[in-house]
């Protein structure tokens, strides 16, 4: 979907050891986004919050913010700040098309405990 060759200035290339979209997370993504229309990246953050501390957070962008990490997984053009990916390297994104507990999922390595919901934990 997105080939950036040239990286704006401030924005480094990762690769799918940070984050790695399995291939329906990145159907799914690619699907949004073209929908969109208005957006280019999948961001993918930890903010606080949450019942275990910690929280996943999934936002489309325009354009990634200096100090950014880009990585293409699957095809899709996924975003991550500095402090996130502390918190990310080797999670895989999954998606579920389930009509109960579908969405996207996260596999985290780095998480000691997490919810049962999925959408937080606690390192």
């Amino acid at each position: 979907m997105t080939n950036l060759h040239q990286l704006p200035e401030g924005i480094r290339r990762g690769n799918e050891t940070l984050v790695v979209l399995t291939s329906e997370a990145s159907k799914k993504v690619i699907s949004l986004l073209e929908q969109e229309k208005e957006s280019t990246f999948l961001r993918v953050a930890i903010v606080g919050g949450g019942c275990n501390g910690l929280s996943y957070k999934l936002k489309f962008v325009n354009a990634p913010r200096q100090g950014d990490i880009f990585v293409e997984s699957g095809g899709a053009p996924v975003i991550v700040d500095t402090k996130s990916a502390l918190y990310l390297r080797g999670t895989q994104i999954d998606y579920s098309h389930e009509l109960v507990g579908g969405g996207f999922h996260f596999s985290n390595p780095n998480a000691k405990a997490t919810c049962s919901c999925g959408e937080s934990f606690n390192r």
